[in-house]
């Protein structure tokens, strides 16, 4: 059995699923598999990363899975979604914008990502890209077209630290920047990238070393140019939206 899913493959029955939605937080975990899902089944709250196995239409089996916050954790999730049968990991996560036509309750689906992560690099040199499976990008993108929700299609800059690492001084704990962060953020808005997260990364180089497919879409729930807190009132809606849009690419 992998140590930290707390699951094996035996624990999936004789319809094993191939399709794991992958979260950073529980909560969202077990509102993806109770709202959307058939037949749920709880295969773990080990160390709080819940997971849950049900049916889509058709009766597709999927796999709901937590991967925790941060690269460090989605990479031994996801590590070990692939040893028992994953083949295909879509993210549906949060994330801030830092481009102004980017608006809280928007969603941003990451073509790719600028992966500034300690553990991606583990995984892969700095230079090796970190780019979504274009056949399931679309389908996000498509899905979003026809739902009438407003998404972007981009570049995610994914990094390791909430803080520090996305250029937040006034709500940290910490004002004081190492000097190459300074002005970090503006320095990627001429890059044209669209958002800050802390998994894709790591996700999109795993999918290429480790072959499977790949992709990611975020529910806009900060807007850095204006401030940097997260829009608490506008979460729960944006994230329905990423997470709608997760549910029926794949279930067309």
């Amino acid at each position: 059995m992998p140590y930290h899913i707390g699951f094996e493959i035996a624990d999936l029955g004789d319809n094993k699923p191939e399709i794991a939605l992958l979260s950073g937080e529980p909560e969202r975990t077990g509102k993806i598999a109770h709202t959307y899902l058939q037949n749920v089944k709880l295969l773990s709250k080990y160390r709080g990363l819940h997971s849950y196995l049900g049916d889509l239409a058709l009766n597709q089996p999927i796999l709901v899975a937590t991967s925790g916050m941060g690269a460090p954790s989605t990479s031994i999730i996801v590590n070990e979604l692939i040893q028992i049968g994953i083949k295909k990991i879509i993210r549906i996560g949060t994330c801030g914008s830092i481009q102004s036509h980017v608006k809280v309750g928007d969603i941003v689906i990451s073509k790719a990502a600028l992966c500034r992560q300690g553990a991606a690099n583990d995984i892969a040199p700095i230079e090796y890209p970190a780019v979504a499976d274009p056949f399931l990008t679309v389908a996000l993108v498509e899905t979003a077209q026809k739902l009438g929700i407003n998404y972007h299609l981009g570049i995610t800059a994914s990094v390791d630290t909430f803080y520090e690492g996305q250029e937040r001084i006034e709500s940290s704990a910490n004002p004081h920047l190492q000097s190459h962060l300074l002005g970090i953020t503006e320095q990627y808005r001429n890059l044209n990238i669209l958002n800050y997260e802390m998994e894709s990364g790591v996700l999109l180089k795993m999918a290429g070393v480790y072959n499977f497919k790949a992709a990611c879409v975020c529910a806009v729930i900060a807007q850095r140019n204006n401030q940097e807190n997260i829009v608490v009132a506008d979460k729960d809606l944006a994230v329905s939206r990423a997470i709608e849009v997760a549910i029926k690419a794949i279930d067309n």
